[in-house]
């Protein structure tokens, strides 16, 4: 059974930033966008890459660093694999296309707001990740602690 670490975990919240940010990217080349839709799409760009550059700086974090995902947490990356697949930026590619695609603003407006629905389930799952590494640290100083008493 493969461990999983939390680099995994940041991983997928990369690529999620990385596709949203092919989408928009794709969707500031579409013909016909008035200045205000393309200066809305430019920014919304922008800030997929900020969100990508942010995540990628967790990496750099000494706490998660250190946090080693045991074989229960192959479930949890899963769960994550399993919303980010079934998301409609799934790949770059995909999200490049339905940019493509899209007949008019409202349609490449449509696509967005799928997407940032899509992120509500991933950053809900990402709260429980979090709520359940919480509550393991605090077990472990539990544990930690009754140890030094019982030396």
């Amino acid at each position: 059974m493969p461990v999983f670490a939390v680099n995994e975990i940041i991983e997928m919240a990369v690529q999620i930033e990385h596709n949203g940010y092919a989408f928009y990217h794709e969707a500031t080349k579409h013909k016909g966008l008035d200045p205000k839709a393309l200066k809305l799409l430019t920014n919304l760009r922008d800030q997929e890459l900020k969100h990508e550059k942010t995540f990628l700086g967790l990496r750099d974090n000494e706490d998660i660093k250190s946090l080693e995902l045991s074989q229960d947490w192959e479930l949890v990356a899963n769960y994550l694999k399993t919303i980010v697949d079934s998301r409609i930026f799934n790949t770059e590619n995909a999200a490049i296309k339905l940019a493509a695609k899209a007949k008019n603003i409202t349609d490449i407006l449509d696509n967005a707001i799928q997407f940032d629905k899509d992120n509500i389930k991933v950053k809900k799952a990402q709260d429980a990740v979090a709520k359940i590494i919480h509550e393991e640290i605090s077990h472990i100083l539990i544990l930690t602690e009754f140890k030094a008493i019982m030396s």
